[in-house]
C-alpha cells in the first residue's frame, strides 16, 4: 500500500472510530435537520445552487424541484410513509438504519443521485447525495430504492453483504407513491411571495381518478417491457429516454403483483429474502410461489394483465399509416449479428418466418408468445382496413403455440413450423396486396 493511500484509510478510520465513540455516524455533517422521526438528517452547503440563479427558469418548470433542507426533512418522512402504505407497512412502524441526505449545488439538470451504504455499529447507514435542482422523477426513484434498502437490511449483520433492490421494484413503487398522491409527499423549496408568506410549490398532477393515468398515456403507444425486459433495464430506460416505456411498465408491474392475493405481504417477504437469496429472483419465486413457478409463468401472467390493461381504455384508433408503422415493427424480429467472433454486432431485423427456422424451441417460443402479446395489444388500435390482418397474425401464432404444448417434438419439427411459415407467408402476401391497394387509393385524383 502506498503512502497516500495508507494516510486515506488512518482518515477514514479515525473518522469511523471518532464517529462511533460519540454515538454518531461517520455520514453526519455540522449543519443537520433532523426530520421528525430522527431517521432522516438533512445537509447542505452551500444552501442553494448557482445552476438555478443562471438559469431560473429551469427550477421553475413544473418537473423540477427546488430541495432546502427544512422541507426536504418533512418530504422525506411524507414519502416513506405513502409507500409502507402500500406494501402494508404502519406508517409510524420502526427503522433501524439512518438515512443521511446531502444536498448540493445542481451543475446539470440530469445530474445523477448518489446511495451510499455504510456500516455503523450494528446496524447499516445509508448516505443519499441529491442536486438541489432535481426531478419529481429521479427524487421518487432515489427516495424508493433507498428506504427499500434500508428495510431490507434491518437484520443484516454489518460484516455480511448488504442486500441490493431490484430496480423494477424501486422503480414501480416509486410512481406509484407519486400517483397516487404527489402533492402530499413530494415538497419544493418556496419560489414566490403571496400576501407576504412564501408559496411552496407542490407537484400539480391531478389525483384520485386514475393513478395509472400516466402510465395508461404511454402504454397506448407503445407496448409494456417484458417480465425479462423488466429484469434488466439499461441507463437509458432508467432515466426515461425510451418515451417513459420502462418506467411505466414498472409502475403497472407493480401495480399487478399488489393486485394478487396477500399481494402487500408477499412483496414484504421478497425485500425480506434478498440478503438470503443469491439474487432477487430467487428471492421473488420464493416469495410468489403461489402464483408463479419459473419465468415462464410469471411472462404469461404479465401478457395477460398487459392485454386487461390496454383493453379497458385503449385510446383512439391509429391512422393507417401509423397502425402500417406499428404492424411492421410486431412482426420483425430485431437481433445482433456478427460476421466474426471479435466483430462488433451489427442490429438488423429479421421475420417471423426466420425466426421460426433459425432458433433453438425455447427461444423461438418465447420470441413467438411476446409476438402474440404484442399482436394483442396493438389490435385494439389498428386502424379498420388493417385490423382484420392483425387478427389472422394473432390467430396463426396462438394456433401454433398451442399446437406445441400437446404435440411430440418429433412431430413438432416434422410439421407445425413448416405449416406457420406457409401461413405466415400468405399473410405477408395480403399484407404486401392490401399496403399497395392503400396507397394507390392515397395518390391525389388527376385533374384536367
Amino acid at each position: 500500500m502506498n503512502r497516500t493511500r495508507s494516510v486515506c484509510v488512518l482518515a477514514a478510520g479515525l473518522l469511523f472510530f471518532l464517529a462511533a465513540a460519540r454515538g454518531q455516524s461517520p455520514f453526519a455533517g455540522p449543519d443537520e435537520v433532523h426530520s421528525v422521526s430522527g431517521q432522516f438528517v438533512v445537509s447542505s452547503t452551500p444552501p442553494s445552487s448557482p445552476f438555478f440563479y443562471h438559469r431560473p427558469s429551469v427550477a421553475a418548470k413544473a418537473d423540477f424541484l427546488q430541495l432546502e433542507p427544512s422541507v426536504l426533512a418533512i418530504s422525506a418522512e411524507r414519502f416513506k410513509s405513502a409507500l409502507w402504505r402500500f406494501i402494508g407497512l404502519p406508517a409510524d412502524s420502526t427503522w433501524s438504519g439512518k438515512i443521511f441526505l446531502a444536498l448540493h449545488p445542481a451543475r446539470s439538470t440530469n445530474e445523477p443521485v448518489v446511495i451510499a451504504t455504510e456500516p455503523f455499529l450494528q446496524n447499516w447507514n445509508y448516505r443519499l447525495e441529491l442536486p438541489d435542482i432535481i426531478t419529481r422523477t429521479r427524487y421518487a426513484r432515489a427516495f424508493s430504492a433507498v428506504l427499500l434498502m434500508e428495510l431490507a437490511n434491518r437484520n443484516v449483520p454489518v460484516n455480511a453483504r448488504p442486500a441490493g433492490i431490484p430496480p423494477w421494484l424501486a422503480d414501480g413503487l416509486a410512481r406509484q407513491v407519486v400517483a397516487a398522491d404527489a402533492t402530499q409527499v413530494i415538497f419544493s423549496a418556496p419560489t414566490r411571495l403571496v400576501d407576504g408568506l412564501a408559496e411552496t410549490r407542490v407537484n400539480l398532477n391531478q389525483r384520485g381518478i386514475d393513478p395509472l393515468a400516466a402510465s395508461r398515456r404511454i402504454l397506448q403507444n407503445a407496448p409494456a417491457l417484458t417480465f425479462e425486459q423488466l429484469s434488466w433495464p439499461d441507463d437509458r430506460q432508467e432515466n426515461g429516454a425510451d418515451g417513459g416505456v420502462y418506467l411505466a411498465s414498472t409502475q403497472l408491474f407493480v401495480n399487478e403483483l399488489l393486485a394478487l392475493k396477500n399481494g402487500p405481504q408477499k412483496l414484504r417477504n421478497l425485500i425480506a429474502q434478498l440478503p438470503r437469496r443469491e439474487n432477487w429472483q430467487t428471492a421473488f419465486f420464493s416469495a410468489f410461489r403461489d402464483d408463479f413457478r419459473s419465468p415462464l409463468d410469471v411472462e404469461k401472467w404479465w401478457s395477460l394483465r398487459v392485454v386487461a390493461f390496454a383493453s379497458h381504455d385503449p385510446g383512439p384508433l391509429w391512422t393507417i399509416e401509423v397502425s402500417r408503422l406499428k404492424l411492421d415493427a410486431v412482426l420483425s424480429v430485431p437481433v445482433d449479428l456478427r460476421s466474426a467472433s471479435n466483430d462488433l454486432p451489427s442490429h438488423v431485423s429479421i421475420s417471423l418466418q426466420a425466426a421460426v427456422r433459425n432458433f433453438e424451441p425455447p427461444l423461438q417460443t418465447q420470441i413467438l408468445e411476446t409476438k402474440l402479446r404484442d399482436l394483442n395489444l396493438v389490435q385494439f388500435r389498428l386502424a379498420v382496413p388493417l385490423a382484420p390482418l392483425g387478427d389472422g397474425y394473432r390467430t396463426v401464432l396462438a394456433e401454433y403455440l398451442d399446437t406445441q404444448k400437446t404435440h411430440s417434438a418429433a412431430r413438432r419439427r416434422r410439421g407445425d413450423a413448416e405449416k406457420l411459415i406457409r401461413q405466415l407467408n400468405v399473410l405477408d402476401q395480403r399484407r404486401q396486396e392490401l399496403e399497395t391497394r392503400l396507397a394507390r387509393e392515397a395518390l391525389p385524383v388527376p385533374t384536367r
